[in-house]
């Protein structure tokens, strides 16, 4: 028998908890720069209670080929990967007016 989701009462494999908070999700992609002159791709408004953060920055490293992290609710991406990064999180299932490119 499989498992049963505690927020929607649906069994793990038919759960749509996830899919319903990427649609409420306001998502900012920006440039940062840190130390040295290095630029870092941030990406902010995740709520990591509600997605799964460490599994999105899994995809996301790989699909980039880049190194990151997530830290204090935003994700952190190296290099300058705005538009690649807002093209991949569509893939993911975010609502396009969700996902915003900050300059």
């Amino acid at each position: 028998m499989s498992e049963i989701c505690s927020k929607c009462g649906l069994p793990k494999e038919l759960c749509v908890c996830e899919a319903i908070a990427r649609e409420s999700q306001e998502i900012t992609i920006s440039l940062d720069k840190k130390k040295f002159g290095k630029t870092y791709t941030v990406v902010r408004g995740i709520d990591e209670k509600e997605i799964n953060l460490d599994e999105l920055i899994k995809k996301l490293k790989s699909k980039l080929a880049c190194g990151g992290t997530a830290k204090e609710g935003r994700i952190e991406l190296q290099g300058s990967h705005t538009q690649r990064t807002k093209e991949i999180l569509l893939e993911f299932g975010f609502p396009p007016g969700r996902v915003v490119l900050k300059k």
